[in-house]
């Protein structure tokens, strides 16, 4: 008898799908044991090493891009396909189970998720990425026309574009203030936010991680200026799950926002919004509408009602979450850090400018720099082309570096040895 793997690329082959060697990648899919807990204390390299391993990125390739999108280890895949596998039998004991009822409140899947963040189930509801997150915010919060939103003019397109189409539709304003790049210290980003906050400033709204730059903002001294002014506060933390520890209760924030896919290594298609108690509720409303909207006794469920779920997606989110816990947001937080900083100061060394901060408190695992007169497009497709080396940033001269954990010093070392020989060959080395 044929088991799934096998079935799926027999399939494929006589179909005439797949030559024969990709219907039998599918064997990569087969499970790979973790490293064993007590490796971590013993070599520590090995550890890392490891856990590559539960990836499916090829050992010659270097992804120095993980803030656009992850890439799901083993344990989520299996996940995801089992939770199809076992869904779109259609033999669920009840007769409205999923998938036939797609409209449930999910506690099973809210609840690891919340836990790892910080919150509690009824504080959280899943979506699909964080732009839906972001754009329940900006088309929902109570507002009228003249009504201020203080961004940052950092603000990834998701973030900012929502606001400026509530201004061209409804006349509120979007006010921006300039991030110092870089900033030395957490009061340099704070001062501007307090100086820009006018009368009419109603939310404020910023990225705990700077998309462009990598500066790690700091929260909760925002979150207590806001509430000391009487301003609500929102956060679009696209970057945080499983780069960093976050307790969203401990911010002080009234609103989250935040992606899966990128460094937890979750599901695509996974996003979240936080809203941190019924008051907050009271003053965003629905902009997706079906039963269950308006009944506040659902709380961040009613967020979630926005039609036909996929189950498969959250059993793979579950999954990311047990894959981080058994490593530890602690030991994951450290290591992105350790190589952040050290991408970062063998940049400096370079000559670089940096355009995250010198002060390691603002930054974790994205380093950003400055390469003039490197064109950032002509490197980045001259790396990925050539030598299956993955880098993002901006035009002309910005890159922006990304350092998951399961990158090793070597990793990062091609990445600095092809930059020199890429200046060198274009003469400005």
């Amino acid at each position: 008898m044929f088991d799934r793997r096998s079935f799926l690329g027999s399939a494929a082959v006589a179909g005439g799908l797949l030559p024969l060697s990709e219907a039998l990648s599918a064997q990569a899919l087969a499970p790979v044991p973790l490293p064993p807990p007590d490796l971590y204390g013993k070599n520590e390299d090995a550890y890392w090493a490891a856990l590559r391993r539960q990836f499916l990125i090829p050992a010659d390739v270097v992804n120095l891009n993980v803030g656009t999108v992850g890439s799901s280890p083993r344990p989520v895949l299996k996940a995801i396909f089992d939770g199809f596998e076992q869904t779109e039998q259609m033999t669920q004991a009840g007769s409205e189970d999923y998938p036939i009822w797609g409209y449930g409140s999910w506690d099973d899947y809210r609840k690891p998720f919340a836990d790892f963040m910080g919150a509690q189930v009824d504080q959280m509801a899943i979506l699909r990425n964080c732009t839906e997150a972001n754009s329940y915010i900006a088309n929902g919060f109570d507002m009228k026309a003249g009504d201020e939103v203080l961004i940052s003019d950092e603000e990834h397109g998701s973030g900012e574009m929502p606001w400026m189409l509530r201004q061209r539709r409804y006349g509120m304003v979007v006010k921006k203030f300039a991030m110092p790049k870089p900033p030395k210290s957490p009061a340099d980003i704070l001062n501007r936010i307090n100086d820009a906050i006018t009368p009419r400033t109603k939310i404020i709204f910023v990225s705990h991680i700077s998309t462009a730059t990598g500066v790690v903002l700091p929260i909760k001294d925002i979150a207590a200026l806001a509430r000391s002014k009487g301003i609500v506060f929102a956060v679009d933390g696209a970057h945080a799950p499983g780069m960093m520890k976050v307790d969203l209760n401990d911010l002080g924030c009234d609103l989250y926002t935040g992606s899966m896919h990128k460094w937890l290594f979750a599901t695509k298609g996974t996003g979240f919004l936080f809203l941190r108690d019924e008051a907050i509720m009271d003053r965003v409303w629905n902009t997706i509408a079906t039963g269950g909207y308006d009944d506040p006794t659902r709380k961040a469920d009613r967020y979630m009602q926005i039609g036909s779920s996929c189950i498969p997606t959250l059993m793979g989110l579950n999954a990311a979450v047990a894959f981080a816990n058994a490593i530890g947001i602690d030991r994951i937080e450290k290591r992105n850090r350790m190589l952040a900083d050290h991408i970062h100061a063998e940049m400096m060394k370079r000559g670089a400018e940096s355009w995250t901060s010198p002060d390691p408190a603002l930054r974790c695992a994205i380093a950003t720099v400055n390469v003039p007169p490197v064109q950032r497009m002509e490197l980045q497709d001259w790396l990925w082309k050539n030598h299956k080396v993955r880098i993002r940033g901006g035009n002309p001269s910005r890159l922006r570096l990304a350092t998951p954990y399961f990158l090793s010093k070597s990793d990062i070392d091609r990445f600095l040895g092809l930059f020199d020989a890429f200046r060198k060959m274009k003469g400005v080395a």
